[in-house]
């Protein structure tokens, strides 16, 4: 168990399945060495590993329905979809606190993955490193193109980590895992269509060349990873745990009884799956 790590897919709302399996984790007091993570997976793995119990789901479903969180009023206003002060300030500093001196005193490596706009390359950053600030490199990979602002942090331009390395598993085996449990907010049938917006992309992104690049091949880029997923899965050194249908849940889904149920469904899979995980740990 000590080489194993926790590989945790983006996906928007759609995170809200992982914040169900971790929740189980977290019952099951199941805490692996290493975890990395790109945007909602990076979020809900935060109040993993800070072991708060339910806090994804506080969050992420019963806050879901104010203005602040999500709306087009955030959009015309700030020209952000998904209100970033309000979910990277408000909420875990007032609103639904954060436990900082539990997430210090956890000894779990953390690595988040951000996409750079100037080159393109995946930016990953890990929390025992000099000057890491949390809520700045969650934000930073939690920033999508188009509907949030670019976030300057250690001179560089962030966004999205899931646009670069959508599913960071390469990352956890070129970190020492080379066996990995994998959470992901995709159906085992989906894959990933070319981006219909590409002359938006050009024109929005246009100082940004490497950026463009990256985003106009975000579907090879994810498609190529799901074969290697499944390459690794028949070769016993990945155990994944997905939804069983294709969700309903959009990446900016608003509806709560659809969030809650998506979070139950992460719970009851993973509670269905642990004898079995167990068994493969153990291997």
């Amino acid at each position: 168990m000590e080489s194993i790590g926790l590989v945790l897919e983006g996906g928007g709302m759609r995170g809200v399945y992982t914040a169900g399996v971790l929740d189980y984790f977290t019952e099951q007091n199941l805490y692996l060495p290493y975890t990395v993570g790109v945007s909602a997976g990076a979020c809900m793995a935060a109040s993993y590993l800070s072991r708060q119990l339910g806090r994804n789901r506080v969050v992420n479903v019963n806050w879901v329905s104010d203005p602040r969180y999500i709306s087009w009023k955030n959009y015309w206003r700030k020209r952000e979809l998904f209100g970033m002060d309000f979910i990277f300030d408000e909420i875990p500093n007032a609103l639904v606190p954060f436990d900082y001196e539990a997430f210090e005193a956890s000894k779990e490596q953390f690595v988040i993955g951000t996409t750079d706009c100037d080159t393109g390359e995946t930016i990953f950053y890990n929390r025992f490193e000099e000057g890491f600030d949390l809520l700045t490199v969650l934000r930073a990979s939690s920033s999508l193109p188009f509907i949030a602002p670019i976030v300057q942090y250690g001179g560089r331009n962030l966004l999205d980590g899931g646009i670069s390395d959508p599913i960071p598993l390469r990352k956890a085996e070129s970190d020492g895992h080379k066996r990995n449990v994998i959470v992901l907010t995709r159906d085992a049938g989906y894959r990933k269509s070319r981006n219909r917006f590409s002359l938006l992309i050009r024109r929005a992104y246009r100082n940004y060349p490497e950026f463009v690049n990256v985003m106009l091949r975000r579907h090879t880029i994810y498609n190529e990873t799901l074969a290697y997923i499944d390459e690794q899965e028949r070769n016993g050194n990945l155990f994944v745990i997905r939804p069983q249908l294709p969700l309903t849940v959009g990446r900016m889904e608003r509806d709560s009884a659809k969030l809650d149920a998506l979070y139950l469904q992460g719970y009851e899979d993973a509670k269905r799956l642990m004898p079995e995980l167990q068994t493969w740990m153990k291997r």
